[in-house]
């Protein structure tokens, strides 16, 4: 089988596995990500289809609705990859980027440390700026119960994931712990140029959001 012909049954699996859901990490997400990562790639190099396999499947199991663990997506990819035949220190590849891609709160270190790994983290932090990342954090606070603002809860900038991930603050809450970080922390000339209108409209969003919270009466 080849690469065009590998990519496109991945494509059909992630679809089939994510299609529907609606936290903001569906299958569009992915799709999102896929896109991102090829218009970086282009730019910056690196091996185009790990960075391609890695999109598509780089949420295949969110940690976020796996009890915080990162290793169901890695076996999920391992199956399929290894039912496609694809080179083991592929497999491997691929499996590195899925497991350490997620931000896991402000203090923790980054642990991607390939070109193709930091094109794909850099297009999937992309998908959480802008117009659709706004989108993404209150369709996720939805499903998690959290209030979408509340001033007796402040931001906190969590130095572990496990303090990140046990986190019960509030939707606004996360553009302070997460969302208005990730500019800064991007890791190709690339995606920093893509960033920076869709970090000026989170800016702009809260803004607006905190002049309608004020109600001057």
């Amino acid at each position: 089988m080849n690469k065009s012909k590998i990519i496109e049954e991945v494509k059909k699996y992630v679809r089939k596995n994510m299609e529907g859901e609606s936290t903001g990490h569906d299958w569009w997400h992915s799709w999102r990500v896929w896109k991102l990562s090829k218009k970086i790639a282009k730019k910056e190099g690196g091996d185009l289809f790990v960075i391609e396999l890695a999109a598509l499947l780089h949420d295949i199991a969110d940690w976020k609705f796996y009890g915080g663990s990162a290793k169901v997506g890695v076996e999920k990819t391992k199956r399929l990859l290894n039912k496609l035949n694809i080179a083991q220190e592929t497999i491997d590849h691929i499996c590195h980027i899925i497991k350490n891609i997620s931000f896991r709160g402000a203090g923790v270190k980054n642990r991607i440390n390939t070109k193709e790994g930091m094109i794909v983290q850099d297009a999937d932090r992309l998908d959480v700026l802008g117009a659709i990342g706004i989108a993404r954090v209150f369709a996720y606070g939805g499903f998690a119960k959290r209030e979408i603002y509340n001033p007796d809860i402040k931001p906190t900038l969590h130095k572990s994931f496990k303090k990140y991930k046990n986190n019960k603050a509030t939707s606004i809450n996360h553009f302070y712990e997460k969302l208005l970080l990730l500019k800064d922390r991007l890791n190709t000339k690339t995606a920093k140029k893509i960033a920076k209108k869709r970090h000026k409209f989170l800016q702009n969003y809260l803004k607006e959001f905190f002049q309608e919270w004020e109600v001057k009466i």
